[in-house]
């Protein structure tokens, strides 16, 4: 019998993951590397990340498999925190309460605006010169 896991996507700007989660004793990989070596030293990054997974306390419940691409690292690291929220919905119905009030499950729809015509970036304009 194939092991149970639970599949969802997360999105952040212009990143995507694609997380996987299995029972198992705690492992993070994220495209084939540990969080040490895809984050470094950012302390903030790796908080973002096991959010979900601390509020339902399920850090050592399961092993963790990410593919995530586009974005900066940021963003991976919203978009991976939004996937793991959203594979823990088939877990447990209980669990989407904490996740939906600590704001996991709805996508952040910033965005970069568009460079527009006529002028230097989205909102900036050229200089006016009068003579």
């Amino acid at each position: 019998m194939a092991v149970k896991q639970y599949i969802g996507t997360g999105r952040r700007k212009t990143s995507i993951a694609r997380v996987k989660l299995v029972p198992g004793k705690g492992k993070f990989i994220i495209n084939n590397k540990t969080v040490a070596e895809y984050f470094g030293n950012r302390p903030g990054l790796h908080a973002v990340i096991f959010q979900p997974l601390e509020l339902t306390e399920k850090t050592k419940s399961f092993d963790v498999r990410v593919k995530v691409i586009g974005g900066g690292i940021s963003s991976q690291a919203g978009a991976i925190r939004h996937g793991i929220a959203r594979a823990l919905l088939p877990v447990s119905e209980e669990f989407k309460t904490p996740l939906r009030a600590a704001g996991l499950l709805t996508r952040d729809p910033r965005v970069k605006e568009r460079k527009k015509y006529g002028q230097k970036r989205a909102r900036k304009r050229f200089q006016f010169s009068k003579r």
